[in-house]
Protein backbone atom coordinates (compact mmCIF):
# COMPACT_ATOMS: atom_id res chain seq x y z
CA UNK A 1 0.00 0.00 0.00
CA UNK A 2 3.07 2.30 0.58
CA UNK A 3 4.05 1.81 -3.22
CA UNK A 4 1.25 3.27 -4.52
CA UNK A 5 1.26 6.70 -5.88
CA UNK A 6 -1.05 9.19 -5.50
CA UNK A 7 -3.21 10.35 -8.98
CA UNK A 8 -1.29 13.25 -10.61
CA UNK A 9 -4.17 16.21 -10.35
CA UNK A 10 -5.40 17.34 -13.93
CA UNK A 11 -4.22 20.09 -15.81
CA UNK A 12 -6.49 23.05 -15.78
CA UNK A 13 -6.78 23.51 -20.01
CA UNK A 14 -9.64 26.06 -19.23
CA UNK A 15 -10.08 29.45 -17.29
CA UNK A 16 -10.57 29.20 -13.37
CA UNK A 17 -13.82 29.23 -11.69
CA UNK A 18 -15.09 32.65 -11.06
CA UNK A 19 -12.62 34.07 -12.77
CA UNK A 20 -13.95 36.05 -15.60
CA UNK A 21 -11.81 35.58 -19.28
CA UNK A 22 -11.87 38.82 -21.46
CA UNK A 23 -13.01 38.13 -25.39
CA UNK A 24 -10.44 37.65 -27.78
CA UNK A 25 -10.56 40.53 -30.41
CA UNK A 26 -9.70 39.40 -33.56
CA UNK A 27 -8.46 42.12 -36.66
CA UNK A 28 -10.13 42.66 -39.63
CA UNK A 29 -7.11 40.79 -41.43
CA UNK A 30 -8.07 37.53 -39.38
CA UNK A 31 -11.44 38.03 -39.99
CA UNK A 32 -11.43 38.00 -43.93
CA UNK A 33 -9.13 34.93 -44.03
CA UNK A 34 -11.32 32.51 -41.84
CA UNK A 35 -14.69 33.72 -43.97
CA UNK A 36 -12.52 32.93 -47.02
CA UNK A 37 -11.53 29.55 -46.10
CA UNK A 38 -15.07 28.56 -45.12
CA UNK A 39 -16.23 29.59 -48.80
CA UNK A 40 -12.99 27.74 -50.48
CA UNK A 41 -13.68 24.84 -48.07
CA UNK A 42 -17.62 24.81 -49.07
CA UNK A 43 -16.79 25.21 -52.88
CA UNK A 44 -14.48 22.32 -52.86
CA UNK A 45 -17.17 19.86 -51.30
CA UNK A 46 -19.30 21.73 -54.20
CA UNK A 47 -16.65 20.51 -56.77
CA UNK A 48 -15.78 17.16 -55.30
CA UNK A 49 -19.62 16.19 -55.10
CA UNK A 50 -20.00 17.58 -58.78
CA UNK A 51 -17.49 15.52 -59.82
CA UNK A 52 -18.40 12.62 -59.04
CA UNK A 53 -22.00 12.78 -60.61
CA UNK A 54 -20.16 13.61 -63.85
CA UNK A 55 -17.95 9.86 -63.20
CA UNK A 56 -21.42 8.25 -62.19
CA UNK A 57 -23.16 10.02 -65.14
CA UNK A 58 -20.48 9.38 -67.93
CA UNK A 59 -20.70 5.32 -66.30
CA UNK A 60 -24.41 5.34 -66.98
CA UNK A 61 -23.82 6.47 -70.58
CA UNK A 62 -21.57 4.43 -71.29
CA UNK A 63 -23.41 1.13 -70.50
CA UNK A 64 -26.61 2.60 -72.05
CA UNK A 65 -24.51 2.59 -75.63
CA UNK A 66 -22.94 -0.54 -74.98
CA UNK A 67 -26.17 -2.20 -73.98
CA UNK A 68 -28.15 -0.23 -77.47
CA UNK A 69 -25.25 -1.79 -79.28
CA UNK A 70 -25.55 -4.93 -77.81
CA UNK A 71 -28.77 -4.77 -78.62
CA UNK A 72 -29.12 -3.27 -81.85
CA UNK A 73 -26.80 -6.75 -83.33
CA UNK A 74 -29.58 -9.11 -82.33
CA UNK A 75 -32.02 -10.68 -84.61
CA UNK A 76 -34.93 -9.77 -82.97
CA UNK A 77 -36.97 -7.96 -80.55
CA UNK A 78 -36.98 -10.43 -78.75
CA UNK A 79 -33.47 -12.26 -77.11
CA UNK A 80 -32.99 -15.28 -76.35
CA UNK A 81 -30.78 -17.28 -73.98
CA UNK A 82 -28.18 -17.82 -76.67
CA UNK A 83 -28.36 -14.31 -77.87
CA UNK A 84 -27.94 -13.16 -74.19
CA UNK A 85 -24.71 -15.12 -73.65
CA UNK A 86 -23.26 -12.75 -76.73
CA UNK A 87 -23.39 -9.78 -75.65
CA UNK A 88 -20.79 -8.07 -73.08
CA UNK A 89 -20.41 -9.20 -69.35
CA UNK A 90 -21.87 -6.43 -68.21
CA UNK A 91 -24.79 -6.25 -70.22
CA UNK A 92 -25.60 -9.44 -69.38
CA UNK A 93 -25.45 -8.94 -66.00
CA UNK A 94 -27.88 -6.03 -66.62
CA UNK A 95 -30.16 -7.93 -68.65
CA UNK A 96 -30.45 -10.95 -66.43
CA UNK A 97 -31.29 -8.51 -63.10
CA UNK A 98 -34.20 -6.88 -65.26
CA UNK A 99 -35.54 -9.70 -66.64
CA UNK A 100 -39.58 -9.56 -66.42
CA UNK A 101 -40.69 -11.64 -68.47
CA UNK A 102 -39.02 -14.16 -70.27
CA UNK A 103 -40.03 -16.31 -73.40
CA UNK A 104 -40.29 -19.50 -73.75
CA UNK A 105 -38.38 -21.00 -76.32
CA UNK A 106 -39.68 -22.02 -79.52
CA UNK A 107 -43.04 -20.78 -80.65
CA UNK A 108 -43.43 -17.82 -77.63
CA UNK A 109 -40.30 -16.77 -78.82
CA UNK A 110 -41.35 -16.58 -82.33
CA UNK A 111 -44.83 -14.90 -81.73
CA UNK A 112 -43.12 -11.94 -79.89
CA UNK A 113 -40.62 -11.76 -82.77
CA UNK A 114 -42.59 -12.10 -85.48
CA UNK A 115 -42.78 -9.05 -88.24
CA UNK A 116 -45.57 -9.97 -90.04
CA UNK A 117 -48.73 -7.79 -90.47
CA UNK A 118 -51.25 -10.89 -88.93
CA UNK A 119 -50.12 -13.63 -86.84
CA UNK A 120 -52.10 -15.88 -85.28
CA UNK A 121 -50.55 -18.82 -82.21
CA UNK A 122 -53.11 -21.14 -82.21
CA UNK A 123 -52.80 -24.89 -81.29
CA UNK A 124 -52.77 -26.96 -78.09
CA UNK A 125 -54.14 -25.51 -74.73
CA UNK A 126 -51.22 -24.88 -72.04
CA UNK A 127 -48.81 -23.21 -74.98
CA UNK A 128 -48.37 -20.15 -73.30
CA UNK A 129 -50.49 -17.90 -75.90
CA UNK A 130 -52.31 -15.91 -73.64
CA UNK A 131 -48.52 -14.54 -71.82
CA UNK A 132 -47.59 -13.74 -74.91
CA UNK A 133 -50.29 -11.94 -76.21
CA UNK A 134 -50.05 -9.65 -73.27
CA UNK A 135 -46.67 -9.10 -73.68
CA UNK A 136 -46.44 -7.93 -77.41
CA UNK A 137 -48.23 -4.79 -77.17
CA UNK A 138 -45.50 -3.73 -75.02
CA UNK A 139 -42.61 -4.08 -77.47
CA UNK A 140 -43.85 0.00 -78.68
CA UNK A 141 -44.75 1.69 -75.19
CA UNK A 142 -41.77 3.72 -75.03
CA UNK A 143 -43.54 5.62 -78.04
CA UNK A 144 -46.07 8.07 -77.74
CA UNK A 145 -47.91 7.38 -80.87
CA UNK A 146 -48.05 3.79 -79.64
CA UNK A 147 -52.07 2.47 -78.95
CA UNK A 148 -52.60 -1.00 -78.82
CA UNK A 149 -56.66 -2.61 -78.21
CA UNK A 150 -56.52 -6.28 -76.23
CA UNK A 151 -60.06 -8.55 -76.93
CA UNK A 152 -61.86 -10.59 -75.17
CA UNK A 153 -64.96 -12.31 -75.87
CA UNK A 154 -66.41 -11.86 -72.62
CA UNK A 155 -66.12 -9.42 -69.57
CA UNK A 156 -65.50 -12.38 -67.12
CA UNK A 157 -62.21 -13.55 -69.37
CA UNK A 158 -61.38 -9.63 -70.02
CA UNK A 159 -60.54 -9.42 -66.17
CA UNK A 160 -58.54 -12.46 -65.99
CA UNK A 161 -56.37 -10.68 -68.58
CA UNK A 162 -56.50 -7.41 -66.73
CA UNK A 163 -55.07 -9.30 -63.52
CA UNK A 164 -52.09 -10.71 -65.31
CA UNK A 165 -51.51 -7.56 -67.00
CA UNK A 166 -50.98 -5.85 -63.38
CA UNK A 167 -48.47 -8.32 -62.23
CA UNK A 168 -46.25 -7.31 -65.30
CA UNK A 169 -46.82 -3.85 -66.64
CA UNK A 170 -45.80 -1.56 -63.86
CA UNK A 171 -42.38 -3.68 -63.29
CA UNK A 172 -42.07 -3.36 -67.07
CA UNK A 173 -42.62 0.41 -67.13
CA UNK A 174 -42.36 2.21 -64.09
CA UNK A 175 -44.18 5.25 -63.77
CA UNK A 176 -47.31 3.03 -65.83
CA UNK A 177 -50.80 3.65 -64.66
CA UNK A 178 -53.68 1.56 -64.68
CA UNK A 179 -56.80 3.54 -65.40
CA UNK A 180 -59.94 1.12 -63.92
CA UNK A 181 -62.55 3.47 -65.86
CA UNK A 182 -61.44 3.62 -69.19
CA UNK A 183 -59.93 0.03 -68.79
CA UNK A 184 -56.48 0.60 -70.09
CA UNK A 185 -52.69 1.30 -69.33
CA UNK A 186 -51.12 4.51 -69.84
CA UNK A 187 -47.43 4.99 -69.76
CA UNK A 188 -44.75 7.72 -69.26
CA UNK A 189 -44.20 7.98 -72.58
CA UNK A 190 -48.04 8.70 -74.21
CA UNK A 191 -48.47 5.16 -74.90
CA UNK A 192 -52.24 3.42 -74.34
CA UNK A 193 -52.84 -0.30 -74.18
CA UNK A 194 -56.65 -0.78 -74.01
CA UNK A 195 -58.86 -3.61 -73.18
CA UNK A 196 -61.60 -4.36 -74.47
CA UNK A 197 -64.48 -6.96 -74.82
CA UNK A 198 -67.03 -7.93 -77.82
CA UNK A 199 -69.58 -10.54 -77.89
CA UNK A 200 -70.74 -9.38 -81.15
CA UNK A 201 -70.48 -6.98 -83.77
CA UNK A 202 -72.63 -4.47 -81.79
CA UNK A 203 -69.97 -4.56 -79.08
CA UNK A 204 -67.31 -3.65 -81.61
CA UNK A 205 -69.22 -0.54 -83.21
CA UNK A 206 -67.53 1.41 -79.97
CA UNK A 207 -64.08 1.01 -81.75
CA UNK A 208 -65.38 2.59 -84.60
CA UNK A 209 -63.82 5.57 -86.18
CA UNK A 210 -60.78 4.66 -83.49
CA UNK A 211 -56.90 4.45 -84.65
CA UNK A 212 -54.58 1.40 -83.25
CA UNK A 213 -51.03 0.51 -83.99
CA UNK A 214 -51.87 -3.03 -82.78
CA UNK A 215 -54.92 -5.42 -82.22
CA UNK A 216 -54.83 -7.96 -80.26
CA UNK A 217 -58.08 -11.21 -80.00
CA UNK A 218 -57.25 -13.95 -77.68
CA UNK A 219 -59.30 -17.05 -78.35
CA UNK A 220 -60.44 -16.09 -81.55
CA UNK A 221 -62.43 -19.11 -83.05
CA UNK A 222 -64.72 -18.48 -80.20
CA UNK A 223 -66.22 -16.28 -82.91
CA UNK A 224 -68.50 -17.81 -85.65
CA UNK A 225 -67.69 -15.23 -88.71
CA UNK A 226 -64.60 -13.40 -88.75
CA UNK A 227 -66.89 -10.55 -89.38
CA UNK A 228 -65.66 -8.96 -86.05
CA UNK A 229 -61.72 -9.26 -86.85
CA UNK A 230 -62.28 -7.75 -90.12
CA UNK A 231 -63.90 -5.24 -88.63
CA UNK A 232 -61.36 -4.87 -85.91
CA UNK A 233 -58.78 -4.66 -88.77
CA UNK A 234 -60.07 -1.91 -90.08
CA UNK A 235 -58.66 0.09 -87.18
CA UNK A 236 -54.96 -0.06 -87.77
CA UNK A 237 -53.67 3.01 -88.56
CA UNK A 238 -50.40 4.42 -87.45
CA UNK A 239 -49.10 8.24 -87.81
CA UNK A 240 -45.59 7.60 -86.89
CA UNK A 241 -43.11 5.90 -89.53
CA UNK A 242 -41.39 4.35 -86.94
CA UNK A 243 -44.27 2.24 -85.31
CA UNK A 244 -45.39 -0.66 -88.11
CA UNK A 245 -49.28 -1.89 -87.38
CA UNK A 246 -49.63 -5.01 -86.10
CA UNK A 247 -52.84 -7.37 -85.95
CA UNK A 248 -52.28 -10.57 -83.55
CA UNK A 249 -54.39 -13.30 -82.63
CA UNK A 250 -54.63 -16.42 -80.45
CA UNK A 251 -56.88 -19.58 -79.77
CA UNK A 252 -57.42 -22.97 -79.71
CA UNK A 253 -59.43 -25.52 -82.33
CA UNK A 254 -62.54 -27.13 -81.40
CA UNK A 255 -64.71 -23.84 -80.85
CA UNK A 256 -67.12 -22.62 -83.11
CA UNK A 257 -65.11 -20.62 -84.95
CA UNK A 258 -62.60 -22.75 -86.38
CA UNK A 259 -63.31 -22.95 -89.81
CA UNK A 260 -63.04 -19.98 -90.81
CA UNK A 261 -59.79 -19.93 -88.96
CA UNK A 262 -58.28 -22.69 -90.53
CA UNK A 263 -58.37 -21.22 -93.44
CA UNK A 264 -57.73 -17.97 -93.08
CA UNK A 265 -54.30 -19.02 -91.50
CA UNK A 266 -53.77 -22.53 -90.78
CA UNK A 267 -54.60 -23.99 -94.79
CA UNK A 268 -52.60 -21.10 -97.00
CA UNK A 269 -49.20 -22.14 -96.01
CA UNK A 270 -47.00 -24.05 -94.20
CA UNK A 271 -46.91 -23.64 -90.31
CA UNK A 272 -44.24 -20.71 -89.08
CA UNK A 273 -43.96 -20.05 -93.04
CA UNK A 274 -45.28 -16.33 -94.06
CA UNK A 275 -47.42 -15.92 -96.59
CA UNK A 276 -49.00 -12.87 -98.80
CA UNK A 277 -52.90 -12.36 -99.20
CA UNK A 278 -53.51 -10.38 -102.13
CA UNK A 279 -56.53 -8.09 -101.83
CA UNK A 280 -58.39 -5.58 -103.50
CA UNK A 281 -58.46 -2.05 -102.40
CA UNK A 282 -59.81 1.39 -103.89
CA UNK A 283 -56.33 2.30 -104.81
CA UNK A 284 -55.46 -1.22 -106.08
CA UNK A 285 -54.36 -4.46 -105.18
CA UNK A 286 -52.40 -5.13 -102.23
CA UNK A 287 -50.92 -7.21 -100.17
CA UNK A 288 -50.37 -8.36 -96.83
CA UNK A 289 -48.06 -10.80 -95.05
CA UNK A 290 -49.86 -13.64 -92.93
CA UNK A 291 -48.68 -16.49 -90.66
CA UNK A 292 -49.34 -19.11 -88.75
CA UNK A 293 -47.60 -20.16 -85.20
CA UNK A 294 -48.44 -23.63 -83.86
CA UNK A 295 -48.65 -23.96 -79.91
CA UNK A 296 -48.08 -27.22 -78.16
CA UNK A 297 -48.40 -28.40 -74.44
CA UNK A 298 -44.54 -29.06 -75.04
CA UNK A 299 -43.84 -25.99 -75.80
CA UNK A 300 -44.29 -24.49 -71.93
CA UNK A 301 -41.87 -26.36 -69.81
CA UNK A 302 -43.31 -24.61 -66.39
CA UNK A 303 -46.42 -27.19 -67.07
CA UNK A 304 -44.05 -30.03 -67.99
CA UNK A 305 -42.32 -30.11 -64.80
CA UNK A 306 -45.61 -32.78 -63.52
CA UNK A 307 -47.52 -34.63 -65.54
CA UNK A 308 -50.44 -34.30 -64.04
CA UNK A 309 -52.06 -31.61 -66.90
CA UNK A 310 -50.78 -33.58 -69.77
CA UNK A 311 -52.49 -36.71 -67.80
CA UNK A 312 -55.89 -34.82 -67.82
CA UNK A 313 -55.70 -34.09 -71.49
CA UNK A 314 -54.47 -37.23 -72.83
CA UNK A 315 -57.56 -38.68 -70.96
CA UNK A 316 -60.06 -36.77 -72.68
CA UNK A 317 -61.74 -38.63 -75.86
CA UNK A 318 -59.69 -39.01 -79.00
CA UNK A 319 -61.69 -35.48 -80.82
CA UNK A 320 -60.88 -33.48 -77.67
CA UNK A 321 -57.29 -35.15 -76.98
CA UNK A 322 -56.48 -34.04 -80.60
CA UNK A 323 -57.66 -30.62 -80.15
CA UNK A 324 -56.78 -29.70 -76.73
CA UNK A 325 -53.16 -31.55 -76.29
CA UNK A 326 -52.13 -32.14 -79.89
CA UNK A 327 -53.66 -28.96 -81.62
CA UNK A 328 -55.08 -30.60 -84.46
CA UNK A 329 -57.46 -28.14 -86.74
CA UNK A 330 -58.48 -31.16 -88.61
CA UNK A 331 -60.25 -32.64 -85.49
CA UNK A 332 -64.01 -31.89 -84.94
CA UNK A 333 -65.80 -32.50 -81.98
CA UNK A 334 -69.66 -33.13 -82.12
CA UNK A 335 -69.95 -33.23 -85.61
CA UNK A 336 -73.53 -33.06 -87.14
CA UNK A 337 -72.64 -35.90 -89.58
CA UNK A 338 -69.91 -37.87 -88.08
CA UNK A 339 -70.91 -40.07 -91.33
CA UNK A 340 -69.54 -37.67 -93.77
CA UNK A 341 -66.25 -38.94 -95.21
CA UNK A 342 -63.99 -36.94 -98.13
CA UNK A 343 -63.00 -39.92 -99.87
CA UNK A 344 -66.65 -41.28 -100.60
CA UNK A 345 -69.36 -38.36 -100.32
CA UNK A 346 -66.58 -36.11 -102.82
CA UNK A 347 -66.34 -37.02 -106.76
CA UNK A 348 -64.77 -35.53 -109.59
CA UNK A 349 -67.13 -33.58 -111.41
CA UNK A 350 -68.49 -35.44 -114.69
CA UNK A 351 -70.91 -34.35 -117.44
CA UNK A 352 -74.15 -34.81 -116.20
CA UNK A 353 -76.34 -36.95 -118.46
CA UNK A 354 -78.89 -34.58 -120.01
CA UNK A 355 -82.28 -36.85 -119.41
CA UNK A 356 -81.27 -36.54 -115.30
CA UNK A 357 -83.31 -33.67 -113.41
CA UNK A 358 -81.86 -30.98 -112.42
CA UNK A 359 -83.02 -28.27 -109.75
CA UNK A 360 -81.62 -25.24 -108.10
CA UNK A 361 -81.77 -24.69 -104.12
CA UNK A 362 -80.54 -21.66 -102.38
CA UNK A 363 -79.95 -19.88 -99.09
CA UNK A 364 -80.58 -16.28 -99.41
CA UNK A 365 -78.37 -13.44 -97.35
CA UNK A 366 -77.02 -10.16 -97.77
CA UNK A 367 -74.81 -9.50 -94.90
CA UNK A 368 -74.32 -13.27 -94.52
CA UNK A 369 -73.58 -15.49 -96.94
CA UNK A 370 -75.89 -16.51 -99.99
CA UNK A 371 -75.65 -19.92 -101.37
CA UNK A 372 -77.03 -21.82 -104.22
CA UNK A 373 -76.87 -25.48 -104.89
CA UNK A 374 -77.64 -27.59 -108.42
CA UNK A 375 -78.21 -31.18 -107.85
CA UNK A 376 -78.97 -34.10 -110.23
CA UNK A 377 -80.97 -37.00 -109.65
CA UNK A 378 -80.47 -40.09 -111.30
CA UNK A 379 -83.00 -42.52 -112.18
CA UNK A 380 -81.88 -44.82 -108.87
CA UNK A 381 -82.82 -41.62 -107.16
CA UNK A 382 -78.89 -40.55 -106.13
CA UNK A 383 -78.81 -36.83 -105.87
CA UNK A 384 -75.61 -35.39 -107.11
CA UNK A 385 -74.48 -32.18 -106.14
CA UNK A 386 -72.64 -30.50 -109.18
CA UNK A 387 -72.10 -26.62 -108.75
CA UNK A 388 -72.63 -23.75 -106.19
CA UNK A 389 -72.67 -20.12 -106.28
CA UNK A 390 -71.30 -19.09 -102.85
CA UNK A 391 -71.52 -14.99 -102.53
CA UNK A 392 -71.76 -11.95 -100.11
CA UNK A 393 -72.91 -8.55 -100.22
CA UNK A 394 -75.00 -8.83 -103.53
CA UNK A 395 -78.86 -7.66 -103.74
CA UNK A 396 -81.44 -9.91 -105.13
CA UNK A 397 -81.64 -8.55 -108.58
CA UNK A 398 -77.88 -8.77 -109.27
CA UNK A 399 -78.00 -12.23 -107.52
CA UNK A 400 -81.10 -13.41 -109.59
CA UNK A 401 -79.34 -12.61 -112.62
CA UNK A 402 -76.06 -14.34 -111.52
CA UNK A 403 -77.99 -17.29 -110.81
CA UNK A 404 -78.82 -17.15 -114.69
CA UNK A 405 -76.09 -16.57 -116.42
CA UNK A 406 -74.22 -20.44 -113.97
CA UNK A 407 -77.48 -22.01 -115.75
CA UNK A 408 -76.05 -21.40 -119.32
CA UNK A 409 -80.09 -21.98 -120.43
CA UNK A 410 -79.62 -25.69 -119.11
CA UNK A 411 -83.31 -26.94 -117.96
CA UNK A 412 -84.16 -26.69 -114.64
CA UNK A 413 -86.97 -28.26 -113.27
CA UNK A 414 -87.61 -26.19 -110.62
CA UNK A 415 -85.40 -23.94 -107.89
CA UNK A 416 -86.13 -23.79 -103.81
CA UNK A 417 -85.29 -20.67 -102.02
CA UNK A 418 -85.80 -19.95 -98.29
CA UNK A 419 -89.27 -19.17 -97.63
CA UNK A 420 -88.22 -16.38 -95.27
CA UNK A 421 -87.59 -14.42 -98.55
CA UNK A 422 -91.39 -14.17 -99.25
CA UNK A 423 -91.92 -11.81 -96.21
CA UNK A 424 -92.79 -8.37 -97.55
CA UNK A 425 -90.30 -5.11 -96.98
CA UNK A 426 -92.42 -2.05 -96.12
CA UNK A 427 -96.14 -1.20 -96.86
CA UNK A 428 -95.80 -1.73 -99.96
CA UNK A 429 -92.11 -2.90 -101.40
CA UNK A 430 -91.45 -6.20 -103.54
CA UNK A 431 -90.15 -9.24 -101.22
CA UNK A 432 -86.72 -10.81 -101.71
CA UNK A 433 -88.39 -13.62 -103.86
CA UNK A 434 -90.40 -11.89 -105.98
CA UNK A 435 -87.75 -9.61 -107.04
CA UNK A 436 -85.68 -12.54 -108.26
CA UNK A 437 -88.56 -13.59 -110.38
CA UNK A 438 -89.34 -10.79 -112.31
CA UNK A 439 -85.57 -11.19 -113.04
CA UNK A 440 -86.60 -13.99 -114.60
CA UNK A 441 -85.50 -16.42 -111.63
CA UNK A 442 -88.26 -18.44 -110.64
CA UNK A 443 -88.45 -20.11 -107.40
CA UNK A 444 -90.84 -21.73 -105.01
CA UNK A 445 -90.45 -21.59 -101.26
CA UNK A 446 -88.74 -23.92 -98.60
CA UNK A 447 -90.62 -26.10 -96.24
CA UNK A 448 -91.74 -23.69 -93.45
CA UNK A 449 -93.75 -26.69 -91.43
CA UNK A 450 -93.35 -27.28 -87.72
CA UNK A 451 -89.90 -28.80 -86.80
CA UNK A 452 -88.83 -28.73 -90.62
CA UNK A 453 -84.83 -28.33 -89.71
CA UNK A 454 -85.01 -31.28 -87.24
CA UNK A 455 -86.86 -33.16 -90.72
CA UNK A 456 -84.19 -32.22 -93.24
CA UNK A 457 -81.11 -33.20 -91.07
CA UNK A 458 -82.87 -36.61 -90.67
CA UNK A 459 -83.21 -36.59 -94.41
CA UNK A 460 -79.75 -35.98 -94.92
CA UNK A 461 -78.24 -38.54 -92.39
CA UNK A 462 -80.08 -41.09 -94.24
CA UNK A 463 -78.92 -39.93 -97.80
CA UNK A 464 -74.99 -39.88 -96.81
CA UNK A 465 -75.43 -43.19 -94.68
CA UNK A 466 -73.97 -46.18 -97.16
CA UNK A 467 -76.66 -48.83 -98.44
CA UNK A 468 -75.69 -51.97 -96.86
CA UNK A 469 -76.65 -53.30 -100.71
CA UNK A 470 -74.19 -51.03 -102.69
CA UNK A 471 -72.14 -49.72 -99.98
CA UNK A 472 -72.50 -46.48 -101.25
CA UNK A 473 -73.98 -43.62 -100.02
CA UNK A 474 -77.14 -41.60 -101.95
CA UNK A 475 -75.85 -38.43 -102.05
CA UNK A 476 -72.27 -37.25 -103.56
CA UNK A 477 -71.00 -33.74 -103.93
CA UNK A 478 -68.90 -32.79 -106.98
CA UNK A 479 -65.19 -31.49 -105.82
CA UNK A 480 -66.01 -27.98 -107.35
CA UNK A 481 -68.57 -27.35 -104.80
CA UNK A 482 -66.14 -26.20 -102.34
CA UNK A 483 -67.96 -24.34 -99.51
CA UNK A 484 -70.27 -27.07 -99.42
CA UNK A 485 -67.34 -29.58 -99.21
CA UNK A 486 -65.18 -27.55 -96.63
CA UNK A 487 -68.16 -26.61 -94.30
CA UNK A 488 -70.03 -30.19 -93.74
CA UNK A 489 -67.75 -32.16 -91.81
CA UNK A 490 -67.32 -29.06 -89.48
CA UNK A 491 -70.63 -28.52 -88.50
CA UNK A 492 -71.31 -29.09 -85.11
CA UNK A 493 -74.62 -29.86 -83.47
CA UNK A 494 -76.62 -27.02 -81.10
CA UNK A 495 -75.92 -27.92 -77.58
CA UNK A 496 -79.27 -26.85 -76.69
CA UNK A 497 -80.84 -29.02 -79.44
CA UNK A 498 -78.81 -32.15 -80.27
CA UNK A 499 -81.39 -32.84 -82.92
CA UNK A 500 -80.43 -29.71 -84.81
CA UNK A 501 -77.27 -28.39 -86.03
CA UNK A 502 -74.97 -24.91 -84.63
CA UNK A 503 -76.87 -22.07 -86.32
CA UNK A 504 -74.17 -19.39 -85.29
CA UNK A 505 -71.97 -21.66 -87.14
CA UNK A 506 -71.05 -21.27 -91.04
CA UNK A 507 -74.21 -23.31 -92.36
CA UNK A 508 -75.73 -21.60 -95.38
CA UNK A 509 -74.71 -24.13 -98.08
CA UNK A 510 -76.17 -26.79 -95.55
CA UNK A 511 -79.26 -25.08 -95.44
CA UNK A 512 -79.95 -24.82 -98.72
CA UNK A 513 -78.85 -28.54 -99.36
CA UNK A 514 -82.04 -29.32 -96.71
CA UNK A 515 -84.01 -27.66 -98.45
CA UNK A 516 -83.18 -29.33 -101.68
CA UNK A 517 -83.61 -32.81 -100.14
CA UNK A 518 -87.01 -31.61 -98.54
CA UNK A 519 -88.46 -30.23 -101.32
CA UNK A 520 -90.19 -33.83 -102.53
CA UNK A 521 -88.40 -34.11 -105.91
CA UNK A 522 -90.16 -35.99 -108.50
CA UNK A 523 -87.78 -38.81 -109.90
CA UNK A 524 -87.04 -38.86 -113.44
CA UNK A 525 -87.98 -42.57 -113.66
CA UNK A 526 -91.76 -42.04 -113.20
CA UNK A 527 -91.33 -39.36 -116.40
CA UNK A 528 -90.24 -40.41 -119.95
CA UNK A 529 -86.78 -39.83 -119.45
CA UNK A 530 -86.55 -38.51 -123.31
CA UNK A 531 -88.88 -35.26 -122.22
CA UNK A 532 -85.43 -33.76 -120.50
CA UNK A 533 -83.00 -33.86 -123.43
CA UNK A 534 -83.70 -30.37 -124.74
CA UNK A 535 -83.82 -27.20 -123.37
CA UNK A 536 -87.64 -27.21 -122.56
CA UNK A 537 -89.45 -23.86 -122.04
CA UNK A 538 -91.65 -23.59 -119.46
CA UNK A 539 -94.07 -20.68 -118.42
CA UNK A 540 -94.91 -19.68 -114.75
CA UNK A 541 -98.40 -20.69 -113.51
CA UNK A 542 -98.13 -18.53 -110.64
CA UNK A 543 -97.23 -14.98 -110.26
CA UNK A 544 -95.62 -15.31 -107.01
CA UNK A 545 -94.01 -18.61 -106.89
CA UNK A 546 -92.92 -18.78 -110.68
CA UNK A 547 -94.48 -22.02 -111.30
Amino acid sequence: MDNIEPPKPKKNLGRKRGVKQEPRVLSVEVKARLAAKRVIKNQDKKIKKATQQLHTAKAKKEHVLKTDSALKGTSSAVMTDKEVETLPPNVQEHVEQNIIFQPNDGPQTQFLASSEREVFYGGARGGGKSYAMLIDPLRYCDKANHRALLIRRSMPELRDMINHSQRLYGQAYPGAKWREQEKEWRFPSGARIEFGYAENLTDVLRYQGQSYTWIGIDELPQYPTPEIYNFLRSSLRSVDPDIPVYMRATGNPGNVGSLWVKEMFVDPSEPNKAFDVHIDTIAGKKSITRRFIPAKLQDNPYLMQTDDYMIMLSSLPEVQRKQFLEGDWSAFENSAFPEFDMSVHVVQPFDIPSNWLRFRTCDWGYSSAACVLWIAVDFDNNFWVYREHYTQRVTADIFARQVMEKEHNEYIRYGILDSSTWAKRGDAGPSIAETMIREGCRWRPSDRSPRSRVAGKLELHRLLAKESDTGQPKLKIFSNCTNLVRTMPMLPVDKNNPEDVDTHAEDHAYDALRYGVMSRTVHPKSYDANRYTEKEKFKPADRVFGY
